[in-house]
């Protein structure tokens, strides 16, 4: 690591020799040398694997820098512009984001525990296999959108998991219950299924959509019927009732329409 930095901070003073070289060079420059780099100029930027725990970068802009798998825990970046920044597999354990642009950013298998973020902040960054997320850095739309795409690739229990989040953010939308039902049910957690269409069924008579809550709640029926002798024969995921709901092949992408499809995906 520190070999690199070296090699990094020698081109760059080559650089500087240059007429007309960028004042990017030497923030960056500024930046590796004492990990403060307040309102500096670093876009694109190539910062792949730097050391960069607790740093000062409040209100940089770092437009298409890549920083991914860089160290990031406790670094300071409010207001600091990510707009289409790279940050895939970096870790950003205890970071201070709230006010930064995530535009576009690809956030993707980031550690984001103990990160400040404002209230949905992740709603146009590319944020698939993070941890650590506050679920309110995500609306129920994001939520409930990546969980239907990861049903659509069959990633069950990834799935579940999802519209649990959405189901916490908007605890009275019939559809992310019935969406978790699908996953359920997929994974063979019957019981757990029959809940969650049976409380859809429920919301959906709240909302005065009559016929969605007879289907769902003959689907949490018929799931109630199964012998184990059919679930052995259909397996885990077999349709929940005729005309009704054919798992993914129907319900999910009912699901999907009802919000604009979200950013990141």
């Amino acid at each position: 690591m520190a070999a690199r930095h070296q090699l990094m901070l020698g081109m760059l003073v080559a650089a500087m020799a240059i007429p007309g070289a960028a004042r990017a060079n030497g923030d960056l420059i500024q930046l590796l040398q004492t990990k403060r780099c307040r309102q500096c100029t670093l876009t694109d930027a190539d910062l792949v694997h730097a050391d960069l725990r607790d740093a000062d970068l409040s209100e940089a802009r770092l437009q298409r820098a890549n920083l991914s798998q860089a160290q990031l825990d406790g670094a300071n970046l409010r207001k600091a512009d990510l707009s289409f920044t790279s940050l895939q597999g970096a870790s950003l354990r205890g970071a201070d984001l709230r006010g930064s642009r995530l535009v576009g950013t690809d956030l993707r298998d980031v550690d984001l525990t103990g990160a400040q973020l404002d209230a949905n902040a992740l709603e146009e960054a590319h944020w698939s296999g993070a941890k650590g997320m506050q679920p309110q850095a995500q609306s129920h739309a994001a939520l409930h959108n990546a969980g239907v795409t990861a049903a659509e690739d069959e990633r069950w229990g990834h799935a579940e998991r999802l519209f649990g989040l959405a189901i916490r953010k908007e605890p009275e939308m019939t559809q992310s219950w019935v969406a978790r039902g699908i996953s359920r049910e997929k994974l063979g957690k019957r019981q757990l299924a029959i809940q969650d269409f049976t409380y859809a069924s429920l919301l959906a008579t709240k909302a005065g959509e009559a016929s969605l809550a007879l289907q769902l709640s003959s689907a949490a029926k018929a799931l109630e019927e199964k012998t184990p002798e059919q679930r052995k024969s259909n397996g885990a995921g077999s349709a929940l009732l005729n005309g009704l709901v054919s798992t993914s092949q129907a319900l999910l992408p009912i699901a999907m329409k009802l919000f604009l499809p979200a950013v990141g995906f």
